[in-house]
């Protein structure tokens, strides 16, 4: 036997007042409705709820054992609606994104920071690892959001780039530098290059390979920060993504080197699952980024490691 949840609520609100007049009243119901729908819940359940009076209604033995029973269940449910408005003004809630260490520092932390501010009451969490990882803790529900290098194509996943970026090879101030370079003088230059499981040196090692260059570099490393550090010190020439080194070419800790053509820009972008909305966090989240960034529109829909994105 099931009985219609409003019932239930009708039957509720009658025991809080003691009344049916009282209760069709909360309930914008007519008094002759709240009485029809006692009946027919006493009907359904085989026993007598209420003991009617000149004063109203008081509960049976019967009706107080299932009053106490659905009093937890309406508040249970009211509670479930205040957390669910709370959650439509931002007001709590969890934002979980993926991203690797430089992607992060360098791109995401001033919308992190930014976001918080606006948002006090979210959970932001953090995980990290390289870029084809964190698409499958997207895909895996680790994470709502990954932020990776691009391109990348994943059926399960919508893709869209929000930051174009241009890598760079640059030295010390003080190496010994020629006015530009083409492809292949750059290659015979001591380099120091990200590992090759990164996306960055795939990307820079496929480029090359059209130009039917190999690159062997001097020093490989895991953390782009590194690279300029390692070439401040004269180490060698190091590839950096520009937009990431900007501080340390206008301090002066390296300078760039002239290629000849360019490399081609890349993008990063953010990935989500394709047939899941977005939460309206994670919503806020990508609205603070096309604030500042020309990124395409997309449908409204920590664990900490030593690993570098790039």
């Amino acid at each position: 036997m099931k009985t219609k949840l409003d019932y239930y609520r009708i039957f509720y609100e009658t025991a809080r007042y003691s009344s049916f007049s009282a209760a069709g009243e909360h309930l914008y119901i007519s008094q002759s409705a709240i009485s029809q729908c006692i009946r027919q819940l006493e009907k359904d359940l085989g026993t007598q709820l209420f003991i009617r009076t000149r004063r109203g209604v008081t509960l049976t033995s019967e009706g107080m054992l299932l009053f106490q029973k659905v009093e937890s269940a309406m508040q249970a449910i009211e509670q479930g609606e205040t957390l669910l408005a709370r959650l439509h003004h931002l007001d709590s809630g969890t934002l979980i994104i993926a991203a690797g260490d430089t992607i992060t520092s360098h791109y995401l932390l001033p919308y992190l920071e930014k976001f918080h501010a606006a948002y006090p009451g979210i959970r932001i969490e953090m995980a990290n690892s390289y870029s084809h990882r964190l698409l499958e803790y997207v895909k895996e529900g680790k994470s709502e959001l990954a932020f990776v290098n691009l391109p990348v194509e994943d059926d399960e996943l919508c893709i869209q780039p929000c930051l174009e970026i241009h890598d760079i090879f640059v030295s010390s101030p003080e190496y010994p530098a020629k006015a530009s370079y083409t492809w292949e003088e750059i290659a015979q230059e001591p380099l120091i290059l990200l590992e090759e499981n990164s996306t960055s040196r795939r990307y820079l090692n496929e480029n090359f390979a059209r130009h039917h260059i190999k690159l062997n570099p001097q020093i490989e490393i895991a953390a782009h920060d590194l690279l300029i550090r390692f070439a401040s010190i004269r180490l060698g020439v190091s590839c950096v993504v520009e937009e990431f080194a900007k501080e340390s070419l206008q301090q002066g800790l390296v300078r760039p080197l002239t290629l000849n053509p360019p490399l081609p820009p890349r993008s990063i972008g953010f990935a989500y699952l394709r047939h899941n909305p977005l939460s309206l966090a994670a919503q806020a989240f990508l609205a603070l980024i096309r604030q500042d960034q020309s990124c395409p529109s997309s449908p409204v829909i920590m664990q900490q490691g030593e690993f570098s994105e790039f």
